[in-house]
Parts: C-alpha cells; structure tokens; sequence
C-alpha cells in the first residue's frame, strides 16, 4: 500500500503533510477486493456446491458408521430375527429393485465411441501463397483492379498463412474447371482420408454398416456416398446417407445422423466424411460479398470412425456425450445470410450477408441456451438462474450472466470460419487465447476447410499432447441456414496423435505469432 500512498502525496503539498498522509494510509485494511483475483474466488464457490450433496451425506455416513462400530453380537441378532418377519417385504423391493434395474439397462440408449479420426493433407504442389493466389486471380482477366485490391486485403486480414491449398485446377490459368476436376477433387480428399482412417484404425472396410458424408456444393449423380461404397467395394446392404447444401456445420449434422444410425443398429461401426468442393463453385466475378469465400476456403476434408460396440471402449479415443442443434431458417434475414446466387453478370458463388456475425451470435446464444444445462457444473446454473430472477423482478438493467464454459470443458473446437468468428467467440464466451489457439492455427494453416475444420482442430490439439483422459471437447461449427451445431466428447484415455496426422510435420513450428 505504500505504493499507493507515494502517489496521492505528489501532488499534495509540503513534506510533513505528506508525512502524515502516508501514515494514515498505511494503517488502512488492504483492499480486499483488488487484492483478491476473483477467478479463485468464484473456483472455489464452484467446487463448494459441486461437492454440496457430499458435504451434506458425511456427517450422516460417519454417525451411522459409528452406531454399527458400537453394535454387539445380541444387536445383530436382532436384527436378522427382524429381518426375518419382514422377508415378504423384503424380497417384493429386492423385485421391484432387480425388474427397475434390468428395464434400465436394456433400454438405456448404448454409447457411441469415436475410435479414429483422420485428416487429409494435400501435397506440397497445391500450396497458394499470397503472392500466387494474387497473380493468378490477375492472370485471369475476370477481376477489376477493385475486386483484386479487395481480395488481397481479406487474405491480409484474413488469418491465412502461407501454406494453405487450392485445388490442381484452380493452379492452371484459365482455371481447368470441369465436372472431371471437381470428381478428381473430391476422390483425391475422400480417399486420401479413408485411406489413413482404415490403416490407423486397423478395420475392414466390409465391417462399415452405415455410411454418411456431407459436402455442401459438390453432389453429382452417382453420389460422393456412392464414390465411397465404389471404391471399397462396401457391402451391398451399407446404409449410405449424403447430405447437401448444409454449410460448414453438416460435419456435426452428420455425425448426429450417425449417432442415431448406431443407436438403431447394434454391433456396427459407422463413417463420417465431411469435405468441401472448391473446383466447381470459385467465384469468376466482381460483386465483393461473393469474393469472399475466394479468400478463405480452402482444400480439405476428414473420416472418423465411430462405434458402438462395447469391446471397442478400451481402444477408442472418445465417448460422445451431447449433440446440440440449432436452427434459424425460419428467419428470412438468417436463412439468405449465406446464399448461392447469381450475380448482376449470371456468374454463381455464394454470398455472405454484412449480417452474418449478428446472427452467427443470436444463433450461438440460443445454441448455448440448451447446451447449458447438460453440461454446466450446477454452481453455475445457479448463479445463470439467480441472475435471471434477480433481472426480470427487480432491476431490468443487470447484465445477464455469462455461464464461465472452461468449467464444463477443457478444449474448444471453434469453426475456423474466419478471424472474425474466432475473435468473437473468444470474447463472447470469455475464452483465453489457448483455448481458441487450435482454431486459429488450423486456419492459419490450411484455411477454411468448412465442415472438416473441426477435425483439424482436434488433431492440433493432440498432436500438441494437450488431451488427457477425462478431458471434454466442445466441437462448435455455424453454416448456412442459418445453423449452430455442437458436439461434445469425453477423451477416454491419454490420447496421442494418430499416424499420418495433418500436424505430424509442421506442430513444433506451432503456435505462430499472428499479425493483421
């Protein structure tokens, strides 16, 4: 406090009544409340209720173990005379207690386990650095020098690095765009992710009973499903799903679908792959809401493996807990907010509302309205519920508040959607820059790759060793719709990185200083 006491005296007078002054203030109380970091305070509040029902069960535990500790052997026979006259009793709840148990285990729904995941990486020759992603959209001759200046500002702004990749045909001038290419594409990204998921995972692909995969702007005739069962020859009764036109949060649509398959059908496994197709849907215009996605999607894609045999806990890496979806697309501002269109020339690219961040939030709150009470300690839907009450009968100004998240979760897989979505997620939720430090390296490092990014941010986090059993993972992505998807995980072990991990030769240059 002395510090405190030096700078009020500068500017007060002469010496002896600094003097004075500073003694005075010396014998003051300390000042609890800057003195004392209120995140420890609120931990510990946090642990309190947590462990309330435990707390409040001791005393009762240690006086019962005391009166049996003073029970002699006449006592016991007492009771087991008392026992005997009630036998009726006695055996009907053991009944009713055997027939509750049995109906419970039978028809409680069985978990469902993610045993692998994989992530593809495209070669070195697909890389796009700035420098050739802007002589190449010149080389073109389909943009004004206002819509490049406008490109090169969003990928300066961006997050983007260096090392991000296009598709082989957009590496040509003019771009060889063509169903042939956009078909090479996405075998390219499906396969090249199968392909490591079956080796890792040491599985059959003829063992695959249910089959979803999700691209939102690439499905030809036959399906990217049907690519897939072509391909590894999958049995004849697989039960393919192929979702479209879903945006960049069909990856946690998907594997809700495929959570639901498995709870159906029993002792199978299911696959996952979520990609995006960039050949056929570059924008060649000059309309700025659309020369956005140019900028910030890029190739990738990813397969997980999901089970729901029991034998397969021990060697899975996660259990899925909770799948949360949220659906605007009732409201006319949201559901246009991310819309494929035309522009004034009839050149097709999807355009990106200025609203998009208002309502990618109004969709998370909602989102997070009902992820909250599944996952939140109940300290902190106490304090959200007091908070409430308190606002809506007393004083109509007080600031909502904010459930703290890190407590129910460990690591956050925020949609590598673009620096703004990052940006307000961290500030919104109160995150601090490790727990968003995954999202923004994946799109430093390979871009927005729309649905899969949440994969990418996963391996980031294990290949930085950061997984530990017992860890929650909350798997948030937003797309077109409007949607706000979560997913969340429990690691069931230590969980190291996979073989062939997208991170595997790059992670110890991570994380990077970013500057805008």
């Amino acid at each position: 406090m002395a510090g405190a006491g030096e700078s009020r005296n500068s500017g007060g007078g002469g010496g002896d009544g600094s003097v004075g002054v500073q003694i005075r203030q010396t014998r003051r109380l300390p000042d609890f409340l800057q003195s004392v970091n209120l995140k420890y305070v609120k931990l510990g509040y946090h642990y309190l209720i947590s462990n309330l029902l435990t707390l409040c069960l001791f005393p009762f535990a240690v006086v019962i173990s005391v009166e049996a500790s003073q029970m002699n052997p006449d006592d016991l026979k007492q009771l087991w005379i008392h026992l005997q006259y009630n036998l009726v009793s006695i055996i009907i709840c053991s009944a009713v207690l055997v027939f509750g148990l049995t109906v419970y285990v039978m028809t409680r729904p069985r978990p469902v386990y993610l045993v692998d995941f994989s992530c593809y990486l495209p070669p070195d020759h697909l890389k796009a650095p700035y420098a050739r992603f802007m002589e190449h959209s010149r080389l073109t001759g389909d943009f004004d020098d206002s819509a490049l200046e406008f490109q090169r500002k969003i990928l300066e702004r961006s997050g983007l690095g260096e090392d991000t990749y296009v598709p082989e045909a957009m590496h040509h001038v003019p771009a060889r765009i063509s169903m042939a290419a956009a078909r090479e594409e996405a075998e390219q990204v499906m396969f090249g992710a199968l392909d490591n998921l079956f080796a890792n995972a040491n599985v059959n692909p003829k063992d695959i009973g249910i089959l979803v995969v999700n691209c939102s702007l690439f499905n030809p005739t036959p399906s990217l499903s049907a690519m897939i069962v072509n391909k590894y020859k999958l049995r004849g009764n697989i039960r393919s799903y192929n979702l479209g036109g879903m945006g960049c949060s069909a990856g946690v649509i998907a594997v809700d679908l495929a959570k639901d398959m498995l709870l159906v059908h029993r002792n199978t496994y299911a696959v996952v792959v979520s990609t995006e197709n960039m050949t056929q849907n570059w924008y060649f215009g000059n309309k700025k809401s659309m020369l956005i996605p140019n900028c910030l999607f890029r190739v990738g894609g990813s397969a997980v493996l999901l089970s729901n045999k029991s034998r397969d806990k021990r060697r899975s890496k996660y259990r899925l807990v909770h799948v949360v979806r949220t659906h605007r697309g009732a409201d006319d501002k949201a559901f246009r907010c991310v819309y494929q269109e035309q522009d004034d020339t009839g050149r097709t690219g999807v355009s990106l509302s200025k609203d998009l961040m208002a309502i990618a939030g109004e969709t998370l709150k909602t989102n997070i309205t009902t992820l909250g009470p599944l996952v939140l300690p109940i300290s902190e839907q106490i304090l959200f519920f007091m908070t409430l009450v308190v606002k809506k009968l007393f004083n109509g100004k007080v600031k909502p508040y904010i459930p703290d998240f890190k407590l129910a979760f460990e690591h956050f897989c925020i949609h590598a959607g673009g620096r703004a979505v990052i940006d307000e997620l961290e500030k919104n939720l109160q995150l601090s820059p490790v727990h968003v430090e995954a999202s923004r390296m994946t799109l430093h490092r390979f871009g927005n790759t729309s649905s899969s990014s949440i994969w990418y941010e996963l391996a980031y986090i294990e290949a930085k060793g950061r997984m530990r059993r017992g860890n929650r993972v909350w798997q948030i992505a937003f797309g077109s719709g409007f949607k706000c998807n979560s997913a969340i995980w429990e690691a069931l072990r230590h969980v190291k990185p996979s073989n062939n991990s997208p991170w595997e030769h790059c992670i110890d240059k991570y994380p990077v200083t970013l500057s805008y």
